[in-house]
């Protein structure tokens, strides 16, 4: 379009301000359309009328593309030197390991990259244009910028169109407003500001849909152009954000690898300087090392996320991606958009002001889907009260919408405009809705934006004809002569007309949309009925939800596309002011923004918008491009944001957002670019996601502290045997036993851990606080030491133990098989026991509903008759070289690893009781305000 306005600063603005004589000339067309000659003219300077894709590589280089993450290459080369050195069974064993993880993930997100595909279902397929004078149809791919398109009910706009004609042109452009209110279109040229586009009256977008009317524009922008292919082009530019436990779990591999390395390397060289053998000292550090490196860690974390996956599913929340649930508790603030999210979606009539009744008639609705409709007129007799019977005629007969059914206890789906479907679901309520069949319209004279108002006559029956009219207040009032009253016409006073108007401008400053209605036998001298005053409610249930996230310290902020006055006052509504107050009444004293428009966001250097955009309330006129840059702006402020939305206009922000959140019944375009669908549409469920993500958090962050207890615990009574001199207390397989156990089922249960209810009270996690705090590292070390002492010294009271050399069990100069069979299985009941503290941080195992996670009971029971054939079995006697032990030697080593699980229970009590901790972990500090 700027090749035909080079002359200005503002095309949008130029384009809507134009006279028809002057589109014409800029456009070098006419009313008979291009010439073929101008149309291969300008399809070889523009291109086609089509969404630009971006090539995606081969799904095998996808795949391999799975093992670039640091922790899983660490787990390969792990693997390849086990094979190098023969340790065959245990290279297997972690390869396989890896490629299960990464085929689960590949699975899992293999159709995560659809948003484009999705984008061009929204382009028309076929068109209508006028070219040298005859009107054609074409491939909407073929159009050029200069077409003259031809548009009526039920096509999608093919291109971004200047109306130039419009016989009552209506087009619903939900689908980039987020708006489900239907616009008129017009030909007259508009001189106020045209940023947003629900301000751009005269201008129809591609893929929004014409639902009344019919008209003509000028193409004036094609392809990647238009206002979807913009949005088109911002998905395509986005890059993947990585979520905070994709962060902590690449930070923590490096650090593991890098300190067991550094031990491994330390304990090789004692051996070499002892003179103890070369390889076995080699074969023992491999040995370690593969077990010191966590390659159960990729399972548990993909096992975890898959089940709280499966969880959330049979909540209506459907996770494309695995990391996406867990990353829900980390939000800091949830960017929602309001219409479909935290409002239903449809206006629904809420109150009535008759004529005779300025107190108002409040509307009840029940729960249309369980219990069918019932609703009330605060109490009015609907068979006695004729007046209001006159007004919910009108609003039936002056009416263009449908309703449909499948159920006749439904409010029925809407056909047509949404507003006059709101008005057939209140005559509903009175069983009324079908009175148009009873009196057949014989005149119609429909809305207009030069009058405002619809009006319809219909043959009421015996030869009379009476006209019903429906619009704005002020335009229909001055219509009116009289006023229905008590079932009678009375005359309309100057007094009369003025408490009119109020009570239609209190319910305007109520965020209402107000619509008067007027009957009688001369279309210019009507009886006033009334006022109906209606609004898109807030979902059930969401106020309540707002409120439960505002416990955990998470910000909800609303974005909308729609007017100052109605998204404050359902942000008002819903609370989000009174929990914005609570939350930052601790800050530092930065005056809240209770507003924000798109106008003044485009207006903002992205340094002035990172600095207001944690104060605002609330976003609205806000454009794809502002959505998009407030996330971003939240983010570089060191928030974790979720984004809300459901149409294609939300899909840069959802790409954007750390987490993106799309409604079940939104666009698929929405859909593809987000992590998650709520299949209910319910913002209830993204309460039960963060439950679900925090739980998650907390299961791996156990099953880690069991791996990193474990394996300091093993390095450590190797490095202390080194050191001392003595014999290894293991040999490489039962290295490799004590590593299965570690990975194997005790510890993968802790990943299963049910959700606790308490979890919600817990304030997110900071994107700088470490995997655990001090209090945790501390508590790891000393259960660390305390295995490498239990298991150190019962090693060496078996080794000075003579009492057992004359009973047949033979001796490898100092080395007893006896004293590595105690010393294996009091390492293997610490961890164990172990496992049972790392089930939670800060609760005792005797507080909690020790039975409530069965695969940990039977992952260690399963652990305890393992270890018991790995000492009485004959065949396992041989493979792990050990030796029977009695009843008392199994009650001493039951009773030196259950010190562990003493130790970590007086914590626990100490901190419950008396507020005591080794050092008080931190819970996030959101940025002041």
């Amino acid at each position: 379009m700027a090749d035909f306005f080079r002359d200005t600063t503002n095309p949008i603005q130029a384009l809507s301000s134009s006279q028809l004589s002057d589109l014409l000339h800029r456009f070098e067309t006419s009313r008979d359309g291009l010439s073929l000659s101008q149309v291969i003219d300008r399809r070889q300077r523009f291109g086609r009328n089509e969404l630009s894709k971006q090539a995606k590589p081969h799904w095998f280089y996808r795949f391999l593309l799975t093992f670039k993450e640091p922790l899983i290459l660490l787990l390969v080369v792990s693997s390849t030197i086990s094979f190098l050195i023969g340790q065959i069974a245990d290279a297997v064993g972690i390869f396989l390991a890896v490629l299960i993880v990464n085929i689960v993930g590949f699975l899992q997100e293999s159709s995560s990259e659809k948003s484009l595909e999705a984008l061009k279902n929204l382009t028309a397929p076929k068109c209508h244009v006028v070219r040298n004078g005859v009107l054609k149809e074409i491939s909407a791919e073929d159009l050029v910028i200069g077409d003259l398109v031809a548009v009526r009910v039920g096509d999608r706009v093919p291109a971004d169109i200047r109306v130039i004609e419009s016989i009552q042109l209506q087009v619903n452009e939900a689908i980039l407003t987020g708006e489900s209110k239907s616009l008129y279109k017009t030909e007259t040229p508009i001189d106020h500001n045209c940023i947003s586009l629900i301000d751009r009256e005269n201008i129809a977008h591609m893929g929004s849909v014409v639902v009344a009317g019919r008209g003509r524009g000028i193409v004036y922008a094609i392809g990647d152009q238009t206002e979807l292919g913009k949005i088109s082009l911002m998905i395509q530019q986005m890059e993947e954000r990585r979520t905070p436990l994709q962060d902590k779990m690449d930070q923590i591999g490096k650090q593991i690898s890098i300190v067991a390395f550094i031990i491994v390397g330390v304990i090789f060289l004692l051996g070499v300087l002892q003179k103890k053998p070369i390889f076995r000292m080699f074969t023992i550090a491999v040995s370690l090392a593969v077990a010191a490196i966590p390659e159960g860690l990729p399972i548990v974390v993909t096992v975890t996320l898959a089940l709280g996956v499966a969880r959330m599913a049979r909540k209506n929340a459907i996770c494309r991606k695995l990391p996406a649930v867990e990353a829900l508790g980390s939000t800091t603030v949830i960017c929602s958009d309001k219409t479909g999210t935290l409002t239903r979606n449809e206006m629904i009539v809420q109150e009535i002001v008759l004529a005779g009744d300025p107190r108002g008639i409040k509307i009840r609705y029940s729960d249309c889907e369980e219990d069918g409709v019932d609703g009330r007129f605060s109490g009015v007799d609907y068979d006695t009260n004729y007046d209001l019977q006159g007004l919910l005629r009108a609003s039936v007969l002056c009416n263009n919408a449908q309703l449909t059914f499948e159920r006749e206890s439904e409010m029925g789906e809407i056909v047509g405009d949404p507003t006059e479907g709101a008005l057939l679901r209140l005559a509903r309520l009175a069983g009324t809705h079908q009175v148009r069949g009873l009196y057949p319209r014989l005149k119609e004279e429909p809305f207009s934006t030069d009058t405002k108002m619809m009006s319809v006559c219909c043959d009421m029956g015996n030869g009379k004809t009476e006209w019903f009219a429906k619009g704005a207040p002020e335009r229909l009032l001055a219509r009116c002569s009289h006023a229905l009253i008590d079932g009678r016409a009375v005359p309309l006073t100057n007094s009369k007309r003025s408490d009119f108007l109020e009570s239609s401008q209190g319910l305007g400053q109520a965020s209402m949309r107000v619509l008067a209605l007027a009957g009688g036998d001369n279309p210019d001298s009507l009886i006033w009925y009334g006022l109906v005053a209606m609004s898109d409610p807030a979902k059930a249930g969401v106020k309540e939800s707002i409120g439960k996230v505002a416990q955990s310290k998470v910000r909800v902020i609303m974005i909308t596309g729609d007017s100052h006055e109605t998204a404050v006052s359902v942000a008002r509504d819903l609370g989000l002011f009174y929990h914005r107050e609570a939350l930052d009444s601790a800050g530092s004293g930065r005056a809240i923004v209770e507003a924000l428009s798109g106008v003044e966001v485009s207006s903002l250097s992205k340094e002035q918008l990172a600095d207001v955009a944690d104060r605002v309330v609330v976003y609205y006129r806000v454009t794809p491009e502002n959505k998009r840059d407030i996330v971003m702006a939240l983010q570089s402020r060191g928030h974790v944001v979720a984004m809300t939305g459901d149409g294609v206009n939300d899909a840069p922000a959802l790409k954007a957002a750390d987490i993106g959140i799309a409604m079940g019944s939104g666009t698929d375009v929405a859909k593809e670019a987000s992590e998650m669908v709520l299949l209910d549409d319910n913002f209830s469920t993204i309460v039960a996601a963060i439950e679900e993500g925090k739980s998650i958090f907390n299961n791996i962050q156990s099953f880690l502290r069991f791996q990193l207890t474990t394996s300091l615990a093993t390095l450590m009574i190797v490095t202390g045997a080194t050191l001392f001199a003595l014999p290894l207390p293991f040999n490489p397989i039962q290295i490799l036993w004590i590593n299965i156990i570690m990975d194997g089922p005790p510890a993968q249960s802790l990943g299963m851990e049910p959700l606790h209810p308490e979890v919600m009270k817990k304030p997110p996690r900071s994107l700088s606080d470490p995997m655990f705090s001090k209090e945790i590292l501390l508590t790891i070390v000393v259960s660390a030491i305390t295995m490498f002492f239990g298991t150190l010294l019962t090693f060496y009271s078996e080794l000075a133990d003579t009492s057992h050399i004359n009973d047949g069990t033979e001796m490898e100069g100092m080395q007893s098989k006896r004293a590595v069979t105690m010393a294996f299985t009091t390492l293997v009941l610490f961890q164990l026991f172990n496992a049972v503290n790392c089930r939670f941080e800060d609760r005792t195992a005797i507080s909690v509903q020790f039975f409530q996670n069965r695969f940990f009971l039977l992952a260690i029971g399963g652990s305890l008759i393992m270890q018991l054939a790995a000492i009485y079995v004959s065949w396992f006697q041989y493979l792990f070289d050990t030796v029977s032990l009695s009843f008392f030697d199994l009650l001493f080593a039951t009773f030196v690893a259950s010190s562990v699980f003493v130790l970590d229970e007086l914590r626990k009590i100490f901190r419950t009781k008396f507020g005591l901790s080794f050092s008080l972990s931190r819970h996030r500090q959101v940025l002041p305000l």
